[in-house]
């Protein structure tokens, strides 16, 4: 047993999705970060649990073949990226890992997947970046990200998987709240005005949003604000207000002002016309999102013919992309303004044949096969607690030949595909698919038929 406070050396065998290397002394499994598999290294135990510990690095003796040098100054504190201190290859060797692990350990499968589609662009790929402020030792507004497990804000406006043009504008905005003394919230009094900037930009468009959450639903100054960020960055097409006045640690309150502009951006996906409005969910890699539907696509092997259930569709990204394929379209979504921003996206790419329902997906899944609505198709792409378990028996119940899940989480991706089994379908095939570079997140495609 190792003791707290002690040194030890190690080779680090394995790696987490959080950056975490694996070290075992005497079969006890010590996590350390910033490590690499292949490190041979000495670390202090502080923390010793039952079954596990957590150690600090103190030095790496023999380095790992994986490891490169971090191009961020901010890694080793902000708790956005996990593997920037090894190489790409290996990042993609630990994600393919994860899944396949996932699949077997919780889905008790043994097919092995396919192998991962990794990304041609790992820095710069996202379109999207929520940023929350704070305030630095001379009382002065500094913007960035949170360090790992806390509300600490690593400043940091030039991220190096955020899209380039953000960099500048967070520094205009920093500058203009300074100038003119606007209020930064501060979590822990409950006092003060502005909590997050919020960026959007549309990759194929460049149409760019700067949405600022506030407490209050008025901007002091809101003219001048306007005014200089349109002056500075004329892509900026749409400038909002959103209201939080809540203590949450939700970003993004109920109610939105159009400062200026449109109060959405568009995008072209996959050749089709996407309305984004600021609370609408949109994959923030959008290059690398297209691949992953491009897949499922092709998992699904559409003839032309089907009738096509999109459940938990957005803004109706995946299913419009996909409607020149299928005979009928039906998405479903809980959130009303991403409902709202679908049906814009069907009727700028015509898409008649094309329904979306606001709704729960459990109550639209349940009443969808109650109603004796037969998919031949069933696309699924559930948020990371995956998907409940009514609506697994629903779409049972509506019995499609074909299901075909996107997955941000591959335990609970195992997790549903185990009880899909269970209910007569059989795993066909899997892939993961690597959406985050640099970060500890990987999706996976999944494929499942109607066992005859």
């Amino acid at each position: 047993m190792i003791k707290k406070n002690q040194s030890y050396t190690a080779l680090v065998e394995d790696l987490t999705l959080d950056g975490s290397g694996v070290c075992k002394i005497d079969g006890f499994a010590v996590f350390v970060p910033m490590t690499a598999v292949g490190d041979q290294i000495r670390f202090k135990a502080v923390k010793v649990l039952k079954s596990y510990g957590y150690g600090i690095l103190e030095e790496i003796l023999t380095p790992s073949h994986d490891r490169i040098e971090a191009d961020c100054s901010a890694f080793k504190q902000c708790g956005g990226c996990s593997f920037r201190h090894i190489s790409y290859e290996a990042e993609l060797r630990i994600k393919e890992k994860s899944v396949q692990d996932a699949f077997q350990r919780i889905g008790g499968f043994t097919l092995p997947p396919e192998s991962i589609l990794g990304a041609p662009e790992s820095i710069h790929y996202r379109n999207k970046a929520q940023y929350p402020l704070g305030v630095d030792e001379n009382g002065k507004a500094v913007a960035g990200f949170y360090a790992k497990r806390s509300h600490r804000i690593v400043p940091s406006s030039c991220c190096q998987i955020q899209d380039e043009r953000f960099a500048p504008i967070i520094q205009w905005i920093l500058g203009f709240i300074n100038e003119y003394k606007i209020s930064v919230y501060d979590e822990k009094s409950g006092k003060g005005l502005l909590r997050h900037i919020y960026l959007r930009v549309g990759r194929s468009t460049g149409e760019m949003m700067v949405c600022l959450v506030a407490t209050g639903k008025k901007l002091p100054c809101c003219r001048e604000f306007v005014q200089g960020l349109q002056k500075q960055f004329p892509q900026v097409t749409s400038i909002v207000l959103n209201q939080n006045a809540k203590n949450t640690n939700v970003i993004l309150g109920e109610k939105f002002y159009v400062l200026s502009g449109d109060d959405a951006i568009k995008d072209v996906f996959l050749g089709k016309e996407l309305h984004i409005a600021p609370p609408a969910f949109y994959q923030v890699n959008k290059e690398q999102a297209e691949r992953l539907y491009s897949l499922a696509f092709e998992y699904a092997q559409f003839t032309g013919i089907e009738l096509l259930l999109d459940l938990y569709c957005g803004i109706g990204s995946i299913g419009l992309s996909a409607y020149s394929k299928v005979d009928r379209l039906i998405g479903v979504e809980v959130v009303a303004p991403a409902v709202e921003s679908a049906k814009k996206n069907a009727s700028l790419n015509r898409a008649e044949r094309a329904e979306f329902i606001c709704a729960d997906a459990k109550k639209a899944a349940k009443d969808l096969a109650q109603r004796g609505l037969k998919p031949d198709v069933i696309l699924v792409d559930p948020p990371r607690q995956g998907c409940d378990r009514e609506v697994l028996q629903s779409i049972v119940d509506m019995a499609p030949q074909k299901i075909v899940m996107v997955s941000c989480n591959p335990s609970t991706a195992a997790r549903d595909c185990k009880i899909l089994s269970e209910q007569g379908y059989e795993l066909v095939k899997y892939r993961s698919v690597d959406m985050f570079p640099r970060t500890g997140h990987v999706e996976c495609v999944v494929l499942m038929h109607k066992m005859p």
